[in-house]
């Protein structure tokens, strides 16, 4: 369990189903913050060189789609018990 006023970061990358974009990052944003957690800070990291890129590069062109060349890192703060988080409110569940 994380105690108050310590971080915790998630790396996540979002894929595709059917063709269509799905947003994992998303999900795991959302639901970190109802949860309670504060975003502290969000690191978008380009992917390069992958091991499989030049295999997707062909499928995307194949299925008309744009590579998803990103991953997402969030950073994430326990607020303290009493915490007043109204100078964050954009940065937590409302």
């Amino acid at each position: 369990m994380l105690k108050p006023d310590r971080y915790c970061a998630i790396l996540i990358g979002d894929t595709r189903k059917g063709q269509h974009y799905v947003p994992l990052s998303h999900f795991v944003l959302d639901r970190c913050l109802r949860n309670g957690f504060a975003l502290k800070e969000e690191i978008i990291k380009t992917q390069h060189n992958t091991k499989y890129g030049q295999r997707w590069k062909a499928q995307a062109k194949h299925f008309q789609f744009y590579l998803i060349m990103h991953e997402h890192l969030f950073v994430f703060r326990k607020p303290k018990r009493d915490e007043d988080l109204s100078r964050i409110r954009y940065s937590v569940y409302k």
